[in-house]
């Protein structure tokens, strides 16, 4: 992640922690922010269209394994989160979604206000979108939870409903579960896109453990929990004058044209990235986004759009792929470099899209990328391969072309 995600009092928190820990940064630093947000509440809030956002994300650590350490991310968290906040911790963190009318009498019998604010830790998240998939009521609560407001269930001879509820939700979930058990409807309906999915690792193996010291966790818990009560005093928050010509850049570069599965899952970039902003604006106790909380909040988003693409770029069509590639075939011998390849898509297209691109043509046997010296700044240009001789008559490549190893004929 770029390091500008790690700024303020959330960065200090992943430095004490991570060294004591297996846990991957990123998956400490997301687990940390959705629960620093759960524990502020619903009070402070930027608006824009008419809509309210407050500092609630919904957020899924995502790994290539049982063994990625997404469970250990949140129990050094909570850690911090005992003693920063002993309630949350003992009575407003709630287990596993089973039902929407579970959710939904859980908080009614919450007393109002702040006990209505509760974290879900959904450690199976693919239960989650199991139970979602057969239950259309479980997943128009979990979606109406993010929006905010009351939440109430119909379907039944009394009717429940729970007003203020304020619901965030951590899960963690393999890279394969997620792909087999996000159903399309749930992408279509708009479940999927209110989910920060973060992708997570090992840091490092320690064999023996870690041992976080007691006399410093009390005192990072007791600056946590004044950075909670001074955000919980915070009402409306708007971004600066600096930081709003920033918001204006980053809003007019982002691409309106994905389509499909990505661009479905990418579709609440903007609420996401507004959101993520006000979190660590209260974090500084501060009514006003700054550019370092806009830039943290962007470095946040480009690792979850990265996290998308390598989740799910490879299973649909991209219209990235085949504009590159006929580019390339234009180009000739000489390839693009970076530049040009931005410029094909005028620049509106994030990095790693480009990126997931190039790895794929390279995947295939199709394309090489490399760094080149020029006696200034390297740069980058992909070029086509030879055109193997095994009988293709089209005499261009094409995606349907057979993936190819990188000893058949590719050359540095």
């Amino acid at each position: 992640m770029n390091p500008a995600g790690y700024t303020g009092l959330a960065g200090e928190v992943v430095r004490f922690v991570e060294p004591e820990t297996e846990a991957d940064p990123a998956g400490i630093l997301l687990s940390f922010l959705v629960a620093f947000g759960s524990a502020v509440g619903p009070g402070p809030h930027a608006v824009a269209d008419g809509s309210v956002h407050p500092p609630r994300l919904n957020v899924v650590l995502v790994g290539r394994s049982a063994r990625s350490r997404k469970g250990t991310s949140w129990s050094v968290v909570r850690r911090v989160l005992a003693q920063a906040d002993p309630g949350l911790v003992g009575s407003r963190i709630i287990g596993g979604l089973t039902s929407g009318e579970g959710l939904v009498a859980d908080l009614a019998s919450r007393q109002e206000g702040l006990g209505r604010s509760v974290l879900v830790h959904e450690p199976e998240f693919a239960r989650l979108l199991r139970v979602g998939a057969r239950s259309a009521t479980l997943s128009a609560l979990v979606r109406e939870a993010w929006d905010g407001g009351d939440l109430r269930v119909l379907t039944r001879r009394e009717p429940l409903r729970a007003s203020g509820a304020n619901v965030a939700v951590l899960g963690h979930v393999t890279a394969e579960e997620l792909r087999r058990r996000l159903d399309h409807t749930e992408i279509a309906n708009g479940l999927a896109n209110r989910f920060l999915f973060a992708w997570v690792e090992r840091s490092k193996r320690l064999p023996h453990g870690g041992t976080l010291a007691a006399d410093d966790l009390e005192v990072l818990g007791v600056r946590v929990a004044m950075a909670i009560e001074r955000a919980r005093a915070i009402g409306v928050v708007t971004r600066s004058p600096a930081a709003d010509e920033l918001w204006a850049d980053i809003y007019g570069a982002m691409d309106d044209d994905v389509n499909g599965l990505i661009g479905s899952l990418t579709a609440r970039a903007e609420a996401q990235l507004l959101r993520l902003s006000v979190v660590y604006a209260v974090l500084d106790a501060s009514a006003t986004i700054e550019i370092r909380h806009l830039q943290a909040a962007q470095a946040i988003w480009e690792h979850c759009e990265q996290t998308i693409h390598r989740v799910f770029a490879a299973t649909e069509s991209d219209h990235v792929l085949p504009t590159l590639l006929s580019a390339l075939r234009a180009a000739g011998t000489g390839g693009l470099t970076g530049r040009q390849q931005r410029d094909l898509f005028a620049r509106h297209l994030p990095g790693c899209r480009l990126a997931a691109a190039r790895a794929e043509l390279e995947r295939r046997g199709i394309a090489r990328t490399v760094a080149e010296v020029t006696g200034g700044r390297p740069r980058i240009v992909t070029r086509l391969l030879p055109i193997p001789t095994d009988g293709n008559s089209s005499g261009l490549w094409s995606l349907s072309s057979p993936p190819r190893s990188h000893s058949q004929g590719v050359e540095a």
